[in-house]
C-alpha cells in the first residue's frame, strides 16, 4: 500500500487501487485521504467508482489543516474556551481541549476604512482597528500562547486567502509517522468560504462554519457523502482587454445556471494552459458565489513555477512533481477525465463584465450596465432610457459625464445612479497581480490626461497582503493611484466585507433628502443587499481596472463603452479605451516587478506582528478570564447557564455504523409559530449581518444600555464574540424582506398573541415573547436560503432564537450544515412547487411530525393549521444527509457531541 518517492519518502499509493487514473484529481485525493486514515476498504472502493455511490455513501473526510480568519475564527475561539470551562466544571483536563491539527488564525475581518485618500489613510486606520478591538485581540493572544497547534497572524499582515496562497499552502505536506517521513496532499478547511482560492494552487479546500470548523480542530472528520464532480473545460484564450475579474464572474454566472451546490467543480482543458495561478485562484477564490463546493484545478509546470516564485524551496518543489506525477495527480490535458458531467467554456467568448447589483452571479456585459440599473433600480416613473451604444440619443445623465463635473467642487452633485464607494478590494482580485498592475496602470494614463475622480466617491484600495503594496510602489504605479485617491487603508477585507466606513455627512444627508438609489463598485465577490454600506442599495462587482474607471465617471449610467469617462484640462473627451493599458504593457511591468524576493521579505516575519500587537498584553493561562464588563466578549451559552448539559441524561453514543433505528429519539416540532417567511437567495448577511450596527434596533440598544456610544458599535462582523449582540443582530439586516409584513424592510416581525392578534415587532423581541411562553418557531422561505459566507452566527442565531426548524426550496451547502450542526432541522418541500401555493400570513400554526425513527434524508410531514382551524398537509424531506449528523442532531448540536465525546474520552 505504501510506496516510496525519488527521495525516500513513504506515500500511500492510490495507483494500486486500480483503475483511478481517469478518475478527477479531487476524487484521488479524497481516495488517498481515506487510505491514509484508515477507513473501511469498502469506502475506498466506493470512491474508485464514485459515480455510482454519488449522495448515497458518507465517508468521513480528515483535512490536513484549519484556515480561520478573525471574524468566524473569535466566536471559535470563544466556544473552545468555554469548552475548555465545560470540560474542568466536569472535573476533566482543560488542556485535553486542544487542536489535533494546526490552525492559521489570519486576522483580517476588522480594518474599516475611516481614514481614506491620504498618506496616512492606513496608520490611522490600524490605530482605530487596535482601539476598538483590542478585547478580541487579547483573546486571539491568549488562544495562541495556550493552544497548541495554533498560530495567529497579526493584524495589517493581508487577507488570509491571500496569505494561505502566498504563504501557506505547500501543495503537498510531509510528517513524521514513527520511524518514516510520509508525504501526502494539502488539504483544509476554513472558516471563511473563499478558502476555496487554494484550488488554484491545487490544494483542496472548502469553507465550512465555525461550529464544524471547531469539531474537525479536535479530530472529528467532515461527515460527506461521495460528491459529485463536475468537469469545467476551458478552451481558448481570453481576447485582448480582458482580466481574470471579466472571467469569473463569467463563470459564476454560468455554473449557477447549470445548478452546482454542493457539487464539486474540476477546472481542465487546454485553455486552463493560458491561466496563471493568480488567474486560477480568482476562479477557484468564488466557487461560493458559483455555489459549488469548490473550483479546483489539478497541478502543473505553472503550478511548480509559482511555488518557485512565492519562495518555497527547491526541494519542496521537487516533492510536489514527484508526488503527483507518482499519483497520475498531475494535469494531463489529453487524459479523458471521467466526469458525471461536462460543461463547456470557449474563453474567447467572454466579454467585459459587472456583476450586480444585488447577487455576483448577475453578469452585466459593460455596455449593458446603465439600461440594467435603471430597470431594476429605479422607480419606473424615474428611470431613464439609455439606448446601446451605436445608437444616436442624448447621453444621460449631463452631471455625470460633462466638463464641470471633472472638477472637485465644494458641493457632491448627487443624483440617482451616482457611485459614492469605489473599491479595490478583496481577496478575489488583490491577489492576481495583472489585475492590480492592470489598474495601476490605468490610473497613471488618466493622471496624465488629467482625469480626476468625483469628489462624492470614496476611493479605497486595501490589498490582500504586502506582497501588492510593494510591487505597487517599486513600480511607480502607486503614485498614480494615490493620486486618484486610492491610497492603501489597510491590509484586510474593508468594504467587501461591509467595513466601508461612513460616508461623508454631507454625502449621507444628500442621500437621506432625495432618497436616492446609489452605487458602489468593487473588486470584490460579495454584492448582496445591505452588506455594502447600508444607504447604498446597489452594488456592483468589478475588476480593479474598472473600479478605478467608474471612479472616474461618477455615476454608473456612464456607459464606459461608448460614452467618454471625462474631459481633459482642456475639455477633450476622453474614453476608457484612451487610457486602458496593452496586455503586452501589463505582463511587461508583471514580469520586471513581481519577484521572488518580495515574497521572502514580506513573509519572513509573518507571525511577528507590529510593535501594536507585540506589546498587547495577555495571560496564558489554561483557562480563559472571561471579563463580565467586556462587551465583546462573553461566554456563551452553548455549554452551560441556561443550556445545561447532563450526561447521564444524554443518549447512548450512536454508532454511525450501525442500523439508525438502534436508537429512538423525537425531532417532531410541535405547536409552533411562524418566525418568519422569506423569498429566495436569503443570504447569511441577511441572516447575521456583518456591518455596521444601527442605533435603532435591538442590538443598537443593548449596546448603548451597556453605556457604548454609537462611535463604539463597530460591527456585528467584531462583535461576533458576544452571543447577546449577535442573538439581536439575527435577521436584523436593514434590507431583508418578511412576507408576512407589506412594505417594510427590516427585521421586523408579526407576533401573535393568545388571541391570535398580530402586533408589529422586532424579530429579536417576537423571538423571546415565544421563548417565555415556551412556543418553538419555524422559518419558510423560497430557493438558495443560507447563500454567502461561512457564517456560524447565522445558525448559531437562528438556534438561539428559538428557531427548531427551517423550510425552504432548497439550501446552499454550509448553511445546510451549521444548521445541522446547531441542531436545527434543514427541512425541504417534496413538491418543489408548494411553497408558492401556501401563501402564509403568520398567523398559523405548525406542527412537524415523523413516524418513526429519523434517518438521513427520510420524509416527514408538517401540517399547516389555519385561524379557521383548516389543516394543509405537506410533505417534507429532512436535510440531514449522514449518520454522524443524525448524530449531531440527536446529542443537541455539534458543541454538545464534542464535549460529550472530549469527556468520554478522558474518561476512558
Amino acid at each position: 500500500m505504501k510506496k516510496k518517492l525519488k527521495s525516500g519518502i513513504s506515500y500511500f499509493d492510490i495507483k494500486l487501487e486500480g483503475g483511478i487514473s481517469n478518475l478527477p484529481c479531487v476524487m484521488k485525493i479524497l481516495i488517498e485521504n481515506a487510505l491514509r486514515n484508515g477507513q473501511k476498504d469498502s469506502i475506498v472502493r466506493a470512491l474508485c467508482d464514485y459515480k455510482k455511490h454519488i449522495g448515497r455513501l458518507a465517508v468521513d473526510y480528515y483535512p490536513s489543516r484549519v484556515l480561520m480568519q478573525d471574524f468566524t475564527g473569535v466566536p471559535a475561539v470563544v466556544d473552545l474556551a468555554a469548552l475548555r470551562d465545560a470540560v474542568s466544571e466536569k472535573q476533566g483536563d482543560p488542556r485535553d481541549v486542544n487542536p489535533k491539527i494546526p490552525v492559521d488564525l489570519i486576522i483580517d475581518h476588522s480594518i474599516q476604512v475611516n481614514s481614506y485618500g491620504k498618506a496616512s489613510s492606513a496608520t490611522e486606520n490600524k490605530t482605530i482597528e487596535f482601539q476598538k478591538n483590542i478585547e478580541r485581540y487579547k483573546l486571539l493572544k491568549w488562544a495562541q500562547k495556550s493552544f497548541q497547534n495554533f498560530r495567529v497572524v497579526p493584524p495589517g499582515t493581508g487577507i488570509c486567502h491571500q496569505v494561505n496562497l502566498e504563504y501557506l499552502a505547500q501543495v503537498v505536506c510531509t510528517e513524521l509517522k514513527e520511524t518514516e517521513i510520509l508525504a501526502y496532499p494539502d488539504t483544509l478547511v476554513g472558516t471563511d468560504s473563499h478558502t476555496t482560492m487554494s484550488g488554484g494552487l491545487s490544494v483542496l479546500g472548502w469553507g465550512v462554519g465555525g461550529i464544524e470548523a471547531e469539531s474537525v480542530v479536535l479530530g472529528e472528520p467532515i461527515s460527506m457523502v461521495i460528491p459529485e464532480v463536475i468537469g469545467l473545460k476551458l478552451e481558448g484564450k481570453l481576447k485582448a482587454g480582458l482580466t481574470a475579474t471579466d472571467l469569473v464572474l463569467h463563470i459564476t454566472h454560468l455554473l449557477r445556471k447549470h445548478k452546482v451546490v454542493g457539487k464539486f467543480v474540476e477546472v481542465f482543458g487546454e485553455g486552463v494552459r493560458n491561466l496563471s495561478v493568480a488567474d486560477r485562484a480568482t476562479i477557484a477564490n468564488m466557487a461560493p458565489e458559483c455555489g459549488s463546493t469548490c473550483n479546483f484545478f489539478a497541478p502543473d509546470q505553472k503550478t511548480l513555477d509559482y511555488l518557485d516564485l512565492t519562495g518555497k524551496t527547491q526541494e519542496q518543489i521537487d516533492l510536489v512533481e514527484d508526488y503527483t506525477k507518482s499519483q497520475t495527480m498531475w494535469a494531463d490535458y489529453a487524459r479523458v477525465t471521467d466526469f458525471v458531467d461536462v460543461i463547456n467554456l470557449d474563453l474567447s467568448e467572454v466579454r467585459t463584465t459587472v456583476a450586480g447589483p444585488k447577487r455576483p452571479q448577475d453578469k452585466i456585459s459593460l455596455h449593458l450596465v446603465p439600461e440594467s440599473f435603471n430597470e431594476i433600480c429605479i422607480p419606473q416613473e424615474e428611470n431613464v432610457k439609455t439606448p446601446a451604444p451605436n445608437e444616436n440619443h442624448v447621453q444621460v445623465p449631463q452631471t455625470s459625464v460633462d466638463k464641470e463635473a471633472n472638477l472637485h467642487t465644494d458641493l457632491p452633485r448627487l443624483e440617482n445612479g451616482s457611485i459614492v464607494i469605489a473599491a479595490i478590494t478583496s481577496c478575489t482580485n488583490t491577489s492576481n497581480p495583472s489585475g492590480m498592475i492592470a489598474a495601476g496602470l490605468l490610473a497613471k494614463r488618466a493622471v496624465q490626461s488629467g482625469l480626476r475622480v468625483k469628489n462624492w466617491v470614496k476611493t479605497s484600495l486595501a490589498p490582500g497582503s504586502q506582497v501588492v503594496s510593494e510591487y505597487l510602489k517599486q513600480s511607480g504605479l502607486q503614485e498614480y493611484l494615490d493620486q486618484l485617491g486610492f491610497n492603501i487603508v489597510g491590509f484586510g477585507c474593508t468594504t467587501c466585507i461591509g467595513n466601508s466606513g461612513e460616508l461623508k455627512e454631507e454625502i449621507s444627508e444628500e442621500i437621506d433628502k432625495k432618497d436616492l438609489i446609489v452605487v458602489s463598485v468593487l473588486s470584490g465577490n460579495r454584492n448582496f443587499e445591505g452588506r455594502i454600506h447600508p444607504k447604498v442599495k446597489a452594488n456592483y462587482l468589478a475588476s480593479p481596472m474598472l473600479v478605478v474607471a467608474y471612479s472616474i465617471a461618477g455615476n454608473i449610467n456612464v456607459n464606459l463603452e461608448s460614452q467618454p469617462i471625462g474631459h481633459d484640462k482642456t475639455g477633450k473627451e476622453i474614453y476608457l479605451r484612451d487610457i486602458t493599458p496593452s496586455d503586452d504593457e501589463i505582463d511587461t511591468y508583471v514580469r520586471r516587478f513581481l519577484r521572488k524576493e518580495i515574497f521572502l521579505s514580506k513573509y519572513q516575519d509573518v507571525f511577528l506582528g507590529d510593535r501594536n500587537w507585540q506589546e498587547l498584553e495577555c495571560n496564558s493561562s489554561v483557562t480563559y478570564k472571561w471579563d463580565k464588563n467586556c462587551t465583546y466578549i462573553k461566554r456563551p451559552p452553548f455549554f452551560g447557564s441556561d443550556d445545561q448539559i447532563s450526561f447521564r441524561d444524554m443518549p447512548p453514543q450512536i454508532d454511525e455504523k450501525a442500523d439508525h433505528h438502534s436508537a429512538t429519539f423525537d425531532i417532531s416540532v410541535r405547536a409552533a409559530r411562524i418566525l418568519a417567511v422569506f423569498g429566495d437567495s436569503i443570504t447569511t448577511d441577511h441572516i447575521s449581518p456583518a456591518g455596521t450596527i444601527p442605533v435603532k434596533t435591538p442590538a443598537g440598544e443593548y449596546l448603548k444600555k451597556l453605556g457604548v456610544t454609537p462611535q463604539q458599535f463597530n460591527s456585528y462582523g467584531a462583535r461576533r464574540g458576544n452571543h447577546e449582540i449577535m442573538i439581536r443582530g439575527t435577521f436584523a439586516n436593514t434590507r431583508i424582506k418578511n412576507k408576512m409584513l407589506k412594505n417594510i424592510e427590516g427585521g421586523y416581525t408579526l407576533h401573535f398573541d393568545s388571541n391570535n392578534k398580530g402586533e408589529i415587532v422586532s424579530i429579536y423581541e417576537a423571538a423571546m415573547r415565544y421563548k417565555s411562553s415556551g412556543t418553538s418557531l419555524v422559518i419558510f422561505a423560497g430557493k438558495e436560503y443560507g447563500t454567502g459566507s461561512s457564517r456560524d452566527w447565522a445558525a448559531k442565531g437562528t438556534y438561539l432564537l428559538g428557531v427548531k426548524a427551517v423550510i425552504a426550496e432548497s439550501f446552499e451547502r454550509i448553511h445546510r450544515s451549521n444548521l445541522v450542526g446547531m441542531g436545527v432541522l434543514p427541512l425541504v418541500y417534496s413538491d418543489p412547487e408548494e411553497y408558492s401555493r401556501l401563501a402564509l400570513t403568520g398567523e398559523e400554526v405548525v406542527n412537524i411530525e415523523l413516524e418513526g425513527n429519523p434517518s438521513p434524508m427520510c420524509e416527514m410531514e408538517c401540517k399547516i393549521t389555519t385561524e379557521t382551524a383548516l389543516t394543509r398537509r405537506l410533505a417534507i424531506t429532512l436535510m440531514v444527509t449522514t449518520e454522524k449528523e443524525m448524530n449531531y442532531i440527536r446529542v443537541g448540536n455539534i458543541l454538545k457531541h464534542v464535549l460529550r465525546e472530549s469527556f468520554l474520552e478522558q474518561k476512558h
